[in-house]
């Protein structure tokens, strides 16, 4: 098991840098190191071990940081539909699932660039309207 690092240059004034964690719980201490100024995630779903997504799910949404949830497909493996996948992960509707393949790069540059998108309109929302009178 180890960690990943890459960098990907946009332009000049926008580089992606790249973490991949380990998922397991023994490297949990990392993520909040990690995480400090990320602007998203993109979290990559094993179907064959579904449940072990939770964790980074809550991690990510208890921290206010956008991410996407990218089903990784194997040989062989049942193909679920993302729609299956929000519902055993209790997405909302706002949070992206895309299929791919982390094997092949264009497929991994896919999910990259939805979750780009992804952060851009929800950065370009308009903040919800609260109702006259309302206390927080």
């Amino acid at each position: 098991v180890a960690m990943d690092f890459g960098r990907i240059t946009l332009s000049e004034q926008h580089v992606l840098y790249l973490f991949g964690t380990p998922g397991q719980e023994r490297f949990w201490f990392m993520w909040d190191e990690l995480s400090q100024g990320a602007l998203g995630a993109v979290v990559l779903a094993d179907t064959r071990r579904l449940a072990e997504c939770f964790a980074a799910v809550d991690f990510f949404e208890r921290r206010g940081i956008g991410f996407i949830v990218a089903v990784n497909e194997f040989d062989g493996a049942y193909r679920y539909e993302p729609d299956e996948v929000r519902s055993a992960l209790d997405l909302g509707p706002e949070v992206p699932v895309v299929l791919c393949d982390a094997r092949i790069a264009s497929s991994s540059t896919g999910a990259l660039v939805t979750l780009v998108q992804h952060l851009i309109n929800a950065t370009s929302a308009p903040a919800p309207l609260q109702a006259f009178g309302a206390h927080q």
